[in-house]
């Protein structure tokens, strides 16, 4: 099977790639080379006659038929998106435009490719869309987001999201293309671009800076490491039914302090040196912060037999090992492309 994969080069999409390579899928990577974009993360496929890389923006319709044209895929894993909250308070526009237009840019060139490809090809074909748990809003503090929870997003990232969860569907109901929609909880992991909580915290703690809690830190979420979920994603391209949605969790809440708590220990315990604990500073919370997320994955384990086979204890200390080992990898984005300064701050005017 021939897969395009765009934003292939990302956290998420790099660990894909190289998953579906390893697994003898051909797979052609889409993805315009932004600042979380790393072909480090690449390397071990890259000399791969299975693995190809095409840089190009999906909102530039005619460059993605283009695309199909030359690559003749047989599947799409759609990943390309901004994908930092912070990030879209302060700066939504281009959420907007690769979220939601580049979404759009993407399904038209699908369709017109699927359209005139001979029947079995046609029917065979699959366009598999990436989405996040931020969609459904803010729980309480019971229950589980399942694939019929209505739509509540709080941030511009989120709301972009939904929007193109929704475009998705639409070409599925309206055009007959088949899609498969996934939406996921916070993962975490190798190659993780150091601006998210996990990886930001770990590389502070190591250089002895100040680990920013927003809050109190009892905002909840369900971590799911990245490997489970390239997992997921493969079998809901493969198996998935057309035009249904699949939850995809880890089953690991923890609050965000608890889960600051976590790597400090594993840092003081693999690095060694003091108690990282005292380096935590609790600042002022993100506005909209949802209070907590986590998923329902019983459809994702009864349908397509997945299970998560890291607990948030076994992937997390894989992935502080991994930042301790990988330097190489960090540290040119940490010293060239963002040294860890706070992000999403809006001035006092604006809240007004």
């Amino acid at each position: 099977m021939k897969i395009v994969v765009t934003g292939g080069a990302g956290f998420i999409g790099s660990t894909l790639t190289r998953m579906l390579v390893g697994t003898g899928e051909d797979v052609v990577v889409v993805d315009k080379l932004t600042y979380a974009a790393n072909l480090a993360s690449l390397a071990p496929v890259s000399s791969s006659p299975r693995y190809k890389l095409v840089k190009q923006d999906i909102c530039d319709l005619e460059g993605l038929k283009a695309i199909f044209a030359r690559e003749q895929p047989d599947a799409v894993m759609h990943l390309a998106a901004e994908s930092h909250v912070d990030r879209s308070i302060s700066g939504s526009a281009e959420f907007i435009q690769t979220n939601i237009v580049g979404t759009y840019a993407l399904l038209e060139a699908a369709r017109g490719y699927w359209s005139g490809l001979p029947a079995e090809r046609k029917a065979a074909f699959r366009f598999l869309h990436v989405s996040t748990d931020e969609v459904y809003g803010s729980l309480g503090s019971e229950g589980l987001f399942e694939e019929t929870t209505a739509y509540d997003p709080s941030s511009p990232y989120s709301a972009s999201k939904a929007a193109s969860d929704h475009l998705a569907m639409a070409w599925q109901r309206t055009y007959g293309l088949p899609v498969v929609i996934s939406n996921c909880s916070n993962n975490y992991g190798p190659c993780h671009f150091p601006e998210k909580l996990i990886p930001l915290v770990i590389l502070n703690a190591l250089e002895g800076k100040p680990l920013p809690v927003y809050g109190d830190g009892s905002n909840v979420r369900d971590w799911l490491y990245v490997d489970d979920h390239a997992r997921a994603l493969h079998l809901i391209l493969t198996r998935g039914r057309i035009g249904e949605t699949y939850n995809v969790g880890g089953g690991n809440e923890r609050t965000n302090l608890a889960v600051v708590h976590a790597i400090c220990d594993l840092v003081d315990e693999l690095a060694g040196g003091a108690d990282r604990r005292s380096l935590i500073r609790f600042v002022s919370d993100r506005p909209g912060h949802d209070q907590r997320y986590a998923i329902d994955a019983t459809k994702l384990e009864r349908e397509l037999g997945w299970r998560a086979l890291e607990t948030f204890e076994t992937g997390l200390r894989k992935t502080v090992a991994w930042y301790l080992a990988n330097r190489d990898w960090w540290e040119p984005l940490r010293s060239k492309v963002y040294g860890g300064e706070r992000l999403g701050l809006v001035p006092a005017a604006a809240l007004a």
